[in-house]
């Protein structure tokens, strides 16, 4: 593909939330990718994906279908249920595609590993959708490490939680261990990662994990403590039961902390249908929302001085796939790193379930 004009086309298995809230809507802003194929066999989700996407867009009913025509595609992108991603990457690749799969992408990092080593047998991308390493916040705490404003980190703290009382069923929330449901391996595996790329290997895991809400049967409410290689302490949550949510990031170093209140405002966009456009402000957060750096008192009263918060950045992310396939540059998340983050995943699930801490 090194080298070609035309733009790049694009399978999509998987046109629910993943599919139609971010994968279809990036892939379609992205210079050199174009939708080609959807596989879903749900008429009315067929009808949302043509009006969103054009009459020109093709569907077919499985992903098996596609590999009849691999010669046609260039790239398969999957955002099917969780159990799905590892058949259907092996069958990709097996086929001759390179893929991106949504996180997680395997249910153990064995898996992981296996698919990895199969993409490079193949000589084929195999990319992991970790979209959160272009969130506003992160993308501003990285910058703020680079430039030393903390000074030496000693803790992070990571919250990704919500207020949904009631579940709301599906196999997100499963307790059947082959969905991979719950939120551990759900939006845990956004903020290990997140971790992972800012704090580097993890030697030990502690966590909790509960299922609070009636009716619920995998984990809505989880705590990670990591201790990295480099000394620094993770703390990390994700709960659907937090009736008050605490600051997003809270880092403490040596010379100054970060706090940050707020989710990134991009998956409420394109949740309200609106779509990045080149050229256009995307991912622009308001002043009000902004972050504070200082040391001594807290932000809420007026501690520390207020830091722009980075512009988020999601279409980066295919604009980098596009970019490793055409040109050969980085693979924006491989998937041996995605394996390290499900190694902490399941040391997680193995220190809940036992009371100890596991060490990597």
């Amino acid at each position: 593909m090194t080298g070609t004009s035309s733009p790049l086309k694009v399978g999509l298995v998987g046109y629910g939330l993943a599919g139609s809230v971010f994968h279809a809507p990036l892939i379609a802003a992205t210079e050199g990718l174009v939708l080609d194929t959807v596989v879903t066999s749900n008429p009315e989700r067929q009808a949302q994906a043509r009006a969103e996407h054009g009459d020109a867009l093709r569907f077919a009913a499985a992903p098996d279908e596609l590999w009849a025509r691999a010669g046609d595609l260039d790239l398969i992108v999957i955002a099917s249920p969780n159990k799905t991603h590892v058949a259907i990457a092996t069958a990709a690749l097996e086929a001759g595609l390179p893929v991106v799969v949504d996180k997680p992408v395997a249910g153990t990092a064995a898996e992981a590993r296996t698919l990895a080593a199969l993409a490079e047998e193949r000589g084929l991308l195999l990319s992991v959708f970790q979209n959160r390493r272009w969130d506003n916040d992160f993308l501003t705490l990285e910058a703020l490490l680079k430039d030393g404003e903390l000074g030496d980190v000693y803790r992070f703290e990571s919250r990704f939680e919500r207020w949904r009382p009631q579940p709301k069923g599906g196999w997100r929330e499963s307790g059947d261990p082959q969905e991979i449901g719950g939120l551990l391996y759900d939006l845990g595996s956004h903020v290990v990662d997140q971790a992972l790329v800012l704090f580097g290997p993890v030697a030990s895991v502690y966590a909790e994990s509960d299922v609070r809400r009636a009716g619920a049967e995998a984990d809505d409410d989880t705590f990670l403590a990591l201790t990295h290689a480099n000394g620094v302490r993770s703390h990390l949550y994700v709960s659907a039961t937090t009736a008050q949510l605490g600051p997003r990031f809270r880092v403490l170093g040596s010379q100054a902390g970060y706090v940050k209140y707020g989710l990134d405002p991009q998956e409420a966009a394109l949740r309200e249908g609106r779509r990045p456009v080149p050229g256009t402000p995307w991912g622009v957060e308001a002043e009000s929302q902004w972050g504070r750096v200082g040391s001594g008192e807290s932000p809420l009263t007026g501690g520390g001085r207020a830091r722009r918060t980075l512009d988020g950045d999601y279409p980066a992310y295919y604009a980098a796939v596009a970019a490793a396939l055409r040109d050969g540059a980085p693979n924006p998340v491989p998937a041996t790193q995605a394996a390290d983050a499900l190694d902490v995943l399941e040391a997680a699930r193995r220190s809940a379930r036992d009371g100890v801490t596991v060490t990597l």
